[in-house]
């Protein structure tokens, strides 16, 4: 199982990073966890695998996470030869459907019949669901919007636990004990602490609850760069920790 950081930035524009999108690959599964805007050109520029997703998994329904995502479904139609025809599932916490139903109003009801098959998956928060031959996801709460969610993504014994955007929780440390990766945002610095995102130090207590093998911050508001993160993180987390950027990678 191989994971990739596709954007690691947010809505604010900035030179290296693009909104929020990861890519995680596994045997006959390609599964885009969120798809935020500038995430679909960023995969091509990465020589990333974009046209065989067969999977893309929302967190929530911020722009900076959903604004490449009809984007996506225009690409498999028009933006190779021949046509995708290969069917897609798109999965989310409930109002997902409405998502798309909106979607289709705005960019045209072909979204509805993409001429593939396009299944759209309302997933209830401790439900596993799964993927092809090879991964299995499940879902929980998280605080930031009401139907925000974090995944947790295994394959055999390995787990990928991704927040999304959060706030702190202690609970969601446990709920992703022991994981692999624990991929998370880290927003804004402790000067600028918000309940709907996390801080430096709040991203290291969430690790010093999870103790995962790895933890990979993401989602960078310019004003947390500024910072050294990687200290305040070490505060609470004494493991592994990677600031991630557009493309860089793990295996499992």
């Amino acid at each position: 199982m191989r994971l990739t950081t596709i954007g690691t930035g947010t809505v604010a524009p900035h030179p290296t990073r693009v909104c929020a999108g990861h890519l995680i690959e596994a045997r006959d599964v390609v599964l885009l966890l969120d798809c935020g805007s500038g995430v679909v050109h960023r995969m091509a520029a990465l020589a990333l695998p974009w046209s065989r997703i067969s999977h893309v998994a929302i967190t929530h329904f911020h722009g900076d996470h959903i604004a490449d995502l009809a984007m996506l479904c225009y690409a498999f139609k028009y933006g190779q030869l021949p046509p995708r025809s290969e069917p897609l599932q798109v999965i989310g916490p409930p109002g997902i459907r409405d998502l798309m139903d909106r979607l289709a109003l705005v960019f045209g009801t072909w979204l509805h019949a993409p001429g593939y098959l396009l299944e759209v998956v309302e997933l209830e928060a401790g439900i596993e669901l799964q993927l092809g031959s090879a991964l299995r996801l499940s879902s929980r709460k998280v605080p930031h919007t009401p139907e925000s969610v974090a995944y947790s993504v295994t394959e055999g014994a390995g787990r990928i636990v991704y927040t999304g955007d959060t706030g702190f929780d202690a609970s969601l440390g446990e709920w992703a004990a022991g994981c692999d990766v624990l991929l998370t945002e880290c927003s804004l610095p402790d000067a600028m602490a918000i309940p709907s995102h996390l801080t430096p130090t709040q991203a290291g207590a969430l690790a010093a609850v999870a103790n995962p093998g790895t933890l990979v911050l993401s989602h960078f508001y310019l004003p947390v760069e500024a910072v050294d993160i990687t200290a305040l993180v070490a505060a609470q987390f004494h493991g592994s920790v990677v600031l991630a950027t557009d493309g860089w990678s793990i295996d499992l």
